[in-house]
């Protein structure tokens, strides 16, 4: 987005209910994102649902973009030392935002896009052991099938002492991951997985995977930081969305 179309967006989404931490905006209105499958309120999956106030309307950042772009910027040190950060499935909106900063020897990679660096796929990725100082992969497992084995190579292609964000949509009412290899036709997904190309609904033993693949995993929950909680939620993030990091030990 050129500078003249950003500034012409902010004059006119001006506003003061919200603001938007990637464009730097003050909103009065964020636009709805998100699917609005029965499954998704029934299993109360968080990330996956529809939201009203979701996408901002300026840079079409999404409610979990915001959150992990405050995350990086409060509580890692991605946009101040030098570090090689592979992005899988990159978000726009924070992609535009982590190109700007010269300190990132930045990788972006997906397996179906063409507006990434490289295909990827993150069952077999074609880099040597310990090669990235980083990783966010952000709803991305929810879609592969072996996803342990993505876990694995994740693990394998992190550097020691290197750390990750791994968000996923999660279910606040199921006890375990929700899995049905049977389910394979698009329709049939959306109605049994809320999306027609996710393969399970994951519950909270999604760290317990992490873990077995040989992560340290950490839950941070934004809404009992002072430092993310302000008056009214106004940078609008998603309710009970915790961030999910996973670290390497050295």
């Amino acid at each position: 987005m050129s500078k003249l179309s950003l500034y012409i967006r902010k004059l006119r989404f001006y506003g003061w209910k919200y603001q938007c931490p990637i464009c730097d905006s003050n909103i009065r209105k964020l636009r709805p994102f998100g699917y609005d499958f029965a499954v998704l309120e029934e299993k109360q999956v968080v990330g996956g649902g529809f939201r009203l106030n979701a996408q901002c309307p300026v840079c079409k950042a999404t409610d979990r973009e915001r959150l992990l772009y405050l995350y990086l910027s409060r509580r890692t040190r991605l946009f101040t030392e030098s570090t090689k950060l592979l992005h899988i499935a990159p978000e726009p909106a924070l992609c535009a935002t982590i190109e700007k900063h010269s300190n990132i020897d930045y990788l972006t990679a997906d397996i179906s896009s063409d507006k990434v660096m490289v295909k990827m796929d993150i069952t077999e990725i074609d880099y040597p052991d310990d090669s990235f100082d980083a990783i966010i992969c952000n709803h991305v497992l929810e879609h592969i099938i072996e996803d342990r084995k993505a876990m694995n190579e994740l693990y394998r292609v992190l550097k020691p002492g290197g750390w990750g964000i791994v968000q996923v949509p999660m279910s606040l009412s199921l006890q375990q991951t929700f899995e049905d290899a049977t389910v394979t036709d698009p329709s049939a997904r959306e109605l049994v997985f809320g999306q027609s190309d996710h393969v399970r609904i994951y519950a909270m033993d999604y760290l317990q995977r992490l873990d077995d693949c040989g992560f340290q995993t950490s839950q941070f929950k934004w809404w009992t930081d002072p430092e993310f909680v302000n008056q009214d939620n106004r940078y609008g993030l998603l309710e009970n969305e915790s961030v999910f990091q996973i670290s390497k030990a050295v």
